[in-house]
């Protein structure tokens, strides 16, 4: 597997000068860039295949272990604050446990049995999608979560750094970012690590842009849980109805600070009516404003 073998390049990496070092990093950051946009056709079906049956209550699910689990971890705990995805609709089956979100659990990265326990916990139907991360693509808990989320029914997705790998062949869509050989040998953090969270970056926020959770490229879903956030939410209504940011500050206050209710509030609607609007269009703001006109 090219992530596992020695780049002959950088054999005396060790011995090169910092400065030179740092150079040769940053360049493989972005090849792991690069890597991501020979992928694109593969990232956008599997969006596309998620979104289709996640609908009102089906749920995103991460599986991964050791950096891959954690880099999981990142994408998905970031979708309730910034999208308002609820969440119970989020869940992470991490080999080792939660105890591996922030410590390496040695040895828990081939325990397939825990991963089928876990899944099978996890009580998967169609609506569900399971997205298994693993660069070397042949980790035998996320290999073995994805094989048994897929007899249950669910939409799987893969993503790996090593073509033809178990992972990939396991996944109805099959994300293969082939970033080569690493800087350090097998040190996954680096080139493939970078090139997973920008995978899962897209594949989530492209579910989101289908789901009406963006509008007019602002997160109008968004909780408004701080001061920086309120203000936030202030701009964005103002933005929206057209309006003064005092009179944005007042609707949200009447609407639990729902921006997409607030909006709607300072066009004229009442709370409830503005509600049921939104319930009719699914919650996707754009459609509301192309059937107002």
């Amino acid at each position: 597997m090219a992530t596992e073998e020695v780049d002959p390049r950088f054999a005396d990496l060790d011995a090169w000068s910092l400065q030179s070092a740092m150079e040769a990093m940053w360049e493989g950051q972005l090849a792991a860039v690069a890597a991501v946009g020979r992928a694109l056709p593969a990232i956008t079906a599997a969006a596309n295949a998620a979104t289709e049956v996640l609908g009102d209550r089906g749920r995103l699910i991460y599986v991964g272990a050791g950096t891959s689990g954690r880099v999981a971890v990142q994408d998905g705990a970031e979708l309730t604050p910034t999208f308002a995805w609820p969440r119970d609709r989020v869940h992470f089956i991490i080999a080792g446990g939660q105890s591996a979100f922030v410590a390496s659990i040695e040895g828990a990265e081939d325990d397939a049995a825990d991963a089928v326990a876990q899944i099978d916990a996890a009580q998967l139907s169609e609506h569900d999608v399971v997205i298994g991360v693993a660069a070397s693509g042949t980790t035998p808990f996320t290999v073995a979560a994805l094989q048994r989320a897929d007899k249950c029914g669910a939409v799987t997705i893969g993503i790996a750094s090593n073509d033809g790998t178990p992972l990939l062949t396991s996944a109805k869509y099959p994300v293969l970012v082939e970033t080569g050989r690493e800087l350090i040998a097998g040190s996954t953090r680096m080139k493939a690590g970078t090139a997973q969270k920008i995978v899962l970056n897209l594949i989530s926020t492209g579910i989101m842009l289908r789901l009406g959770r963006v509008y007019r490229g602002m997160m109008v879903n968004m909780q408004a849980t701080n001061v920086k956030l309120k203000r936030r939410a202030e701009v964005m209504v103002a933005r929206i109805a057209g309006c003064s940011e005092a009179e944005a500050a007042s609707a949200l206050a009447r609407t639990n600070g729902d921006i997409k209710l607030a909006a709607l509030v300072v066009l004229g609607y009442d709370a409830p009516e503005a509600a049921d609007i939104l319930l009719r269009h699914k919650g996707n703001l754009r459609r509301v404003f192309d059937d107002l006109k």
